[in-house]
């Protein structure tokens, strides 16, 4: 009797998780058709839930944080669909500087999917209280990526190279909107090449450095300057 209430109350729980899932996604898939005119915003998750059937109430259980969970949601989205793509490759034929060029790609592809959203988006997480949301999300795309090129770190090296790829991940994805793939290629080179020497930008990091970044590039995807 006990093992079978107990695997009545898994089956449930499996089966709430997935409604909570599949609503989720249906509801960021009516906010990224709206987003375009609408703007990244509270109004953007009320007429997404609406488009997708769902209740004020439902939203509030799905999306306690309303436009912030949205953007967590597709940004893992484009997380997800960077690391699909980048299982294609043989890892073990690329060296580290590839590995990390193929995954910043990878990455600014994935987002390009849904171009038509990245500036309200921008504009949404250039927002002061929502500064450390760009900056979290940006350090799980960064982590993603390192751990598909092998990376093994557990000591300080571990949190100082996704430091170093989330402002690479920034900035590129910046120069991505601004100016075109061949700049934010060139741009991404650059960088690599940068970064490379690894003890040397270690040495030479400022607490800020990171932070910087990331308001310099929100604003450059915002405002679309060069």
């Amino acid at each position: 009797m006990s093992e079978n209430v107990e695997t009545s109350g898994q089956a449930s729980g499996q089966a709430g998780a997935n409604w909570a899932d599949s609503a989720e996604q249906r509801v960021l898939d009516e906010a990224l058709r709206l987003a375009p005119t609408a703007g990244w915003n509270a109004g953007l998750v009320g007429q997404a839930l609406a488009a997708a059937g769902l209740s004020q109430a439902e939203g509030q259980l799905l999306l306690p944080e309303g436009p912030r969970d949205l953007a967590a949601l597709l940004s893992r989205r484009h997380d997800a669909a960077a690391l699909q793509r980048l299982r294609g490759f043989d890892l073990a034929s690329l060296k580290i500087r590839q590995r990390i060029r193929e995954g910043v790609i990878a990455r600014l592809d994935a987002a390009q999917e849904n171009g038509d959203v990245l500036r309200p988006l921008a504009v949404f997480l250039a927002f002061p209280t929502n500064l450390p949301l760009a900056a979290r999300l940006t350090w799980e795309s960064a982590d993603g990526i390192w751990r598909w090129a092998g990376d093994a770190a557990t000591d300080e090296n571990h949190y100082s190279k996704r430091a170093i790829l989330s402002g690479i991940l920034v900035s590129t994805l910046a120069v991505d909107m601004a100016s075109g793939r061949d700049s934010a290629l060139s741009h991404l080179d650059a960088r690599i090449d940068n970064v490379m020497a690894f003890e040397k930008w270690k040495a030479g990091l400022k607490p800020m450095d990171l932070a910087s970044e990331m308001v310099e590039a929100l604003a450059k995807m915002r405002y679309g300057g060069r």
